[in-house]
């Protein structure tokens, strides 16, 4: 049985030339095409009314059309952020984060169906990797949250569950599509994808000629604490990702966002945070300061808030711009490290 073609991870050069050669359509179908799944969002091949009703019956027989079923949807009482847990054609569930703000609306979306990095302070690592999430279940996790809430998402962060970087060629796939202007036109400064850390890809990234912002899950300044909570940091020292860091930042002109999650009692003694401060001082970078959220399988405790703004005077003594992000979601575990990865049996 031949594989269907799963047509909404289709580059537009690559639709044109399925169009013509698979479909024998006429080339100006497939700007139609693409129109209707990334700009109007449409649900299926039914809802594509100015194709005809012959090419609408035949593209179900050579095409995968991904969509996204919502298995459930938690609201915070705390600030209206919404979690989505989406079931996958296979039964695997994944959870996506809608976010509101008065810049506009955020979704952070998941890239792989569980992690592999291991990283002690998130659970979306804790049943390790599943598989990698196509471009297309990646865009979908945006389209229906836009469906659902019948807003327009504006920003997208890459850092649910998985590792982008561990599912290279899917995620700079995705961030070609939901950027093409012929579709979604999402701009490349909008989109923040975060990593652990794997040094050859953020080389391989730097050459993309992309202008999204990239962030560094760095939790720690020196290679011996980081190993304590970051397997990846055995693979690659502080040293290298630094230096990857100085290469992405000369060929793109983007500065580097490194993420703090502060522990208590683990990574936030004055002596740390001031290893910190020289380990980033004189860097084009920003660091946004996390209060580790809880997970039940991890005994880590988070600082209060007086704590985290001690933090960030130490830096910016040392003229380091720093944020302390908000912990959007935490009462419905979507913020920061607490997605996981899910089954439906039967699905």
């Amino acid at each position: 049985m031949t594989e269907k073609t799963d047509i909404k991870s289709l580059y537009f050069n690559e639709l044109e030339s399925f169009v013509t050669n698979e479909l024998s359509q006429p080339r100006f179908r497939a700007a139609q095409l693409f129109s209707w799944m990334h700009e109007k969002k449409a649900a299926g091949f039914d809802e594509m009314t100015n194709l005809p009703a012959s090419l609408r019956e035949k593209l179900p027989q050579l095409c995968d059309y991904t969509s996204l079923r919502i298995h459930t949807v938690q609201t915070s009482a705390k600030d209206g952020t919404k979690k989505y847990a989406f079931v996958l054609a296979d039964g695997n569930i994944i959870e996506s984060v809608y976010m509101r703000y008065t810049h506009g609306n955020s979704v952070c979306i998941s890239s792989q169906v569980g992690c592999r990095m291991g990283c002690k302070f998130c659970a979306s690592t804790i049943d390790g990797l599943v598989r990698n999430l196509t471009a297309s279940e990646m865009l979908e996790q945006i389209y229906e949250i836009e469906r659902d809430t019948a807003t327009r998402v504006s920003n997208v962060v890459i850092m649910g569950s998985g590792e982008p970087l561990d599912n290279y060629d899917n995620v700079v796939r995705f961030i070609r599509l939901i950027t093409d202007e012929r579709g979604a036109d999402m701009s490349q400064r909008n989109i923040t994808l975060s990593t652990c850390g794997l040094v050859p890809r953020i080389r391989d990234l730097a050459g993309e000629d992309l202008s999204i912002t990239l962030a560094i899950s760095l939790h720690a300044p020196t290679d011996e604490l980081r190993r304590q909570t970051m397997p990846i940091a055995n693979s690659y020292s502080i040293s290298e990702i630094m230096d990857a860091c100085e290469y992405y930042f000369d060929k793109t002109g983007r500065r580097i966002s490194f993420e703090y999650s502060v522990i208590k009692d683990l990574n936030d003694s004055r002596e740390t945070i001031e290893q910190l401060a020289s380990l980033l001082h004189g860097r084009n970078c920003h660091v946004n300061l996390i209060s580790v959220n809880p997970i039940k399988e991890r005994d880590y405790r988070a600082v209060d808030s007086l704590s985290l703004d001690q933090v960030k005077n130490i830096l910016e003594k040392s003229s380091i711009n720093v944020t302390i992000r908000r912990r959007l979601g935490s009462d419905i575990d979507s913020a920061c490290g607490q997605l996981r990865r899910r089954v439906v049996s039967g699905a």
